[in-house]
């Protein structure tokens, strides 16, 4: 096991910015970048041992610095969207950036996937990893509070990626935050993920309006193009779902243990991807909005439906929604979530 740091580049107030390779006992490699947090690089044997990289991002950080929707980055202070961009806490109304029509999306114009986290190299016995930690100030994005945040990843003899996330306030806030890694089992840019097989073990999904907002209402998969709660292949019933597959899955009513969150398996090279999650909620997106006009690494062409997203996560919008698992952090409580993302030839 291995981790090595270089030199990826500056952003354009001149920060530099460092990428960090952590190599396993397996040679399953992962290249993490501390600005945004973002795994730019996942290399993972196939059932024939073949070694390829399985997530969609850049070869530069001037690429990442243009704009990208969201490749691999931490998400932060909140992820997915929050409804007209406001939100009620303690009798005060708190207004966000808009910058998703008129919600706010993963923590608005600058979040913690646009900021340069501070970092230091983990090695022991289990694995090796990389310790990010930020200060998100009082009233950045418009969120209330001094939010000290820690997000540790660990790369084992596995193939797992464990990614775990912790936070503290010093005045009530929200919190939400997930990993929005885009994977293709086949290899980043060889084509789409339609065939992919996938399960999610979910009975409900939180009901989205035209903005991708949830109405209230939890309905259930069963019968539908949802349904994943047996394996099926993505693209088998993709043509019903308006704008595709974009939706809040419903884990459990609250926080729990790590859990079997989904399953994904590329049928022709056997490489499968199991996901573990503390997280009540998990958003299925399967690329809908891209549109092949993104090149990506080694200049490959990224299609339509050329990954898929599985964020841990609370549900959307639940600063609106009573009914939901809360997301507020009060002083002296500590959020804590871990995703797990285990590969598996």
């Amino acid at each position: 096991m291995s981790i090595r740091k270089e030199s990826f580049g500056k952003t354009k107030d001149g920060k530099e910015v460092f990428l960090y390779t952590l190599v396993n006992g397996n040679n399953s490699t992962v290249k993490i970048a501390n600005y945004g947090g973002i795994v730019t690089s996942l290399l993972v044997p196939d059932k024939s041992g073949r070694m390829d990289d399985i997530v969609l991002g850049f070869d530069t950080l001037d690429r990442y610095l243009a704009g990208h929707p969201y490749f691999g980055a931490l998400i932060g202070r909140y992820g997915n969207r929050i409804a007209r961009a406001r939100f009620p806490l303690n009798g005060k109304v708190y207004v966000l950036a808009a910058n998703d029509g008129r919600n706010s999306l993963h923590g608005g114009i600058v979040g913690f996937d646009k900021v340069v986290w501070n970092a230091s190299e983990m090695q022991n016995s289990d694995g090796v990893g990389l310790r990010l930690t930020y200060l998100s100030k009082d009233g950045e994005e418009g969120y209330p509070g001094n939010l000290d945040c820690a997000v540790t990843y660990s790369f084992n003899d596995k193939n797992e990626l464990s990614i775990e996330y912790s936070a503290t306030t010093d005045r009530p806030t929200v919190v939400n935050l997930t990993h929005h890694g885009y994977f293709n089992l086949k290899g980043a840019g060889n084509g789409d993920i339609l065939d992919h097989e996938l399960m999610i073990p979910a009975g409900l999904f939180a009901v989205p309006d035209p903005e991708l907002i949830p109405t209230g209402e939890l309905r259930a998969v069963a019968g539908s193009a949802l349904d994943f709660t047996q394996p099926r292949i993505i693209g088998s019933r993709i043509q019903e779902v308006a704008g595709g597959y974009d939706h809040n899955y419903v884990l459990a009513d609250k926080p729990r243990a790590l859990s079997l969150a989904a399953s994904v398996t590329a049928p022709d090279n056997g490489r499968r991807m199991e996901v573990f999650t503390t997280e009540p909620g998990i958003q299925f997106y399967c690329g809908s909005h891209m549109d092949g006009t993104i090149r990506g690494k080694g200049g490959k062409i990224y299609p339509k439906h050329a990954g898929f997203c599985l964020e841990a996560q609370h549900f959307p919008d639940s600063p609106n929604q009573p009914s939901f698992p809360s997301t507020v952090l009060n002083a002296g409580e500590t959020y804590r979530q871990q995703t797990i993302y285990k590969f598996i030839a």
